[in-house]
């Protein structure tokens, strides 16, 4: 279970789960604008627009290209689900 100060995230898509660990904050493209997502937030369910999903953790940052999908959030508990995702090098 994630701390008081941080989420436990996932991302997971056809191909299988590409990442999972804790996070500070997550930024999601939903269909609507981008999404900001800190602990705390209240239960949620987005659908995902085509971009980038960024994770936020201690040591920098992790991104996502997702092509669609859900992002649901519940007790600090972030779940992304992609319907294809890959992950963009960091320099």
């Amino acid at each position: 279970m994630a701390s008081a100060n941080h989420l436990q995230v996932e991302v997971v898509s056809h191909e299988g789960r590409l990442w999972h660990g804790n996070a500070l904050a997550v930024r999601v493209p939903g269909i609507d604008g981008s999404l900001g997502i800190l602990p705390g937030r209240q239960p949620l369910l987005a659908q995902l627009a085509v971009g980038r999903v960024h994770v936020d953790v201690a040591d920098g940052q992790m991104v996502f290209e997702v092509n669609g999908g859900f992002a649901s959030v519940d007790s600090d508990f972030v779940t992304v689900v992609a319907d294809h995702a890959s992950v963009v090098p960091q320099d």
